[in-house]
């Protein structure tokens, strides 16, 4: 009888656990959450918690698709909650009923242009940025670096940096055709590490010592997380985690 009941109770503190390590959130965001809240701090929260956080890094678009068709519990975007709606109205995908969403703001990001780190411009203005940008500068040599072509990488997997740098940067104008497109903000980086011709953007939890960020005019924005209704127990623990402990890993 005894073994049965210590037996009972070992089932009962592995079900406990299980149970408590199955939880699971799901986050689709874009790049600056992913990059400067949501990875740093996936680990600590989860060993603080017992919950997984599965970070969809998806853009903004896409994670507010999933948020309203229910395959994730929140979308976080790198944008206020006004600029994400013109976003999404952009984008074709006009989000239904607004009032239904909840938003909270998480963070704050900075956008930065990002150089190889043995390019030696140090400092852009937004004049010479407009005009890289837009394909009118084409020589490193022009806003002040070495006699080479300037590579511009683009990509199309981070729309909200994107179109806050180009309404910021370019006054609307559309970035130049003649581009290297890349997928993710880890992925504009890897472009532009590898390549001393290039120039891309991103947000500043990217940078590293593979990439330099020159003074550029600042760009910053909000960093929300948004909901359908009144967020889950377990995303409103994730919320309070990233706005007091989890300050100390995040990046911004």
């Amino acid at each position: 009888m005894k073994k049965t009941i210590i037996l009972l109770v070992g089932l009962f503190i592995l079900s406990f656990f299980a149970n408590g390590f199955a939880q699971e959130i799901k986050i689709g965001a874009g790049a600056a959450p992913t990059e400067n809240i949501l990875k740093p701090i996936r680990e600590h929260f989860e060993k603080a918690t017992g919950i997984k956080l599965h970070i969809i890094a998806s853009g903004p678009k896409v994670a507010m698709e999933n948020l309203q068709k229910g395959s994730i519990h929140a979308a976080a975007v790198g944008l206020s909650f006004d600029d994400l709606l013109a976003l999404m109205k952009r984008e074709g995908s006009e989000v239904k009923d607004p009032a239904s969403l909840q938003h909270t703001t998480i963070g704050r990001d900075r956008i930065v242009v990002l150089l190889h780190k043995d390019n030696p411009v140090s400092k852009l203005s937004k004049e010479q940025l407009k005009g890289i940008f837009t394909g009118k500068i084409t020589n490193w040599k022009d806003v002040g670096g070495k006699d080479m072509p300037i590579i511009v990488v683009w990509g199309r997997l981070i729309p909200a940096t994107n179109s806050l740098f180009v309404r910021h940067m370019l006054d609307g104008e559309s970035v130049t055709k003649d581009i290297l497109e890349a997928t993710t903000a880890e992925d504009v980086k890897h472009n532009v590490a590898s390549n001393i011709e290039a120039i891309g953007i991103g947000p500043i939890a990217v940078v590293d010592a593979t990439v330099k960020a020159p003074e550029i005019p600042e760009i910053s924005r909000p960093i929300i997380l948004v909901t359908i209704g009144k967020p889950t127990p377990d995303v409103q623990k994730l919320i309070d985690y990233i706005k007091g402990e989890g300050q100390k890993y995040i990046r911004q």
